[in-house]
């Protein structure tokens, strides 16, 4: 069997990253606020808060942060791509 015969593909049949790496910008909004809202029913210790409280906070921290990584890296992108164009339109401009 030569090289020629065969046909390598690098596709996979699951995604290559986690649950929340396609939530884009609102979804990551949305992780913070559910977050803030969870931290707030353990505050309250309404129903379905677990025994041990910081367990609560735990969990509800861990979205929060989630959310605020998916956000400022979105934010940095749009920052990144912006200063890409205005380089170039300030290169253009020199020419």
């Amino acid at each position: 069997m030569t090289d020629k015969d065969v046909e390598q593909t690098d596709k996979r049949g699951w995604g290559p990253g986690p649950w929340w790496a396609d939530l884009g910008t609102w979804g990551a909004v949305g992780l913070v606020v559910f977050g803030g809202l969870a931290a707030g029913w353990v505050f309250l210790r309404l129903p379905g808060v677990p025994e041990n409280v910081a367990t609560g906070y735990y969990q509800a921290a861990k979205v929060v942060a989630i959310g605020l990584v998916i956000v400022g890296s979105t934010v940095l992108g749009r920052c990144r791509a912006r200063a890409a164009v205005a380089k170039e339109a300030n290169e253009l401009e020199r020419v």
